[in-house]
């Protein structure tokens, strides 16, 4: 693998208040690499802080091309962690990894994995984000957030299309929620906190579909959004675009 200039691409640890650096300097912290406000990153960047777990934010738009590239060695999209040297890539693969590996730490976000019927009902929810919501808000959030970043022009159409979409696929989550408290049952879980980012930037986009698709999505959405841990993303972590 390329090495890196670390002082040049000054990584900064990011940290929830409650999070120390380790007392044995000869830790190796987690380190994540990944691009501001990116709603992959913040993904995983919520599951640290909900696990506590210490980490090294390095800015992927830092990087040259060569030095991604023997980062990133699989087919897989940033962001990527760095964890006493095994790399994985996907923010969803490292969010599992963590709440796995981390599963006695912070907040209990997968279930047991003796508990069968648990643990379909949250792949069964997990799913649900990845097909559901995941394409159609992402597709709203780049022509109205994205775009505009770039200073280009939205198509209103397919912005649109994809909030009716969207709002059709939420008529499900309302039914869901109305049986539980969260998306795979009464626990919080990974499935729910992987809707954070793009729901946060839904609102960005000047939608408010996350709050008018019945009460108990409402609810739902309000009590997540409102975590600890993505208020620390959201307006402390991540760090500004360095230049």
């Amino acid at each position: 693998m390329t090495s890196f200039d670390e002082q040049t691409l000054t990584p900064s640890f990011l940290l929830s208040a409650n999070v120390q650096h380790p007392s044995n300097p000869s830790t190796k912290v987690l380190k994540l690499y990944g691009s501001p406000h990116n709603a992959s990153t913040e993904q995983v960047q919520i599951v640290l802080h909900e696990k506590n777990i210490p980490y090294e934010f390095i800015n992927l738009d830092n990087m040259s091309d060569i030095e991604t590239r023997d980062l990133i060695r699989q087919p897989f999209s940033a962001p990527v962690i760095e964890d006493d040297g095994f790399i994985l890539c996907d923010s969803r693969a490292i969010c599992r990894y963590l709440a796995t590996k981390y599963a006695d730490q912070g907040t209990k976000l997968i279930p047991d994995a003796y508990n069968m019927k648990l643990g379909a009902l949250f792949e069964q929810a997990v799913f649900t984000e990845v097909f559901a919501f995941a394409p159609y808000a992402s597709k709203a959030v780049y022509e109205k957030v994205t775009k505009r970043s770039k200073g280009l022009a939205p198509d209103e159409a397919v912005f649109a299309g994809s909030i009716a979409a969207l709002s059709s696929k939420l008529e499900g989550y309302e039914d869901i929620l109305s049986r539980q408290n969260y998306l795979a049952g009464d626990e919080l879980s990974l499935a729910d906190l992987y809707h954070i980012p793009y729901g946060t930037k839904l609102t960005d986009a000047g939608s408010d579909i996350m709050t008018r698709g019945g009460r108990n999505i409402t609810r739902w959405w309000t009590e997540i959004s409102s975590r600890s841990s993505w208020v620390t993303v959201r307006d402390g972590d991540p760090v500004p675009a360095q230049t």
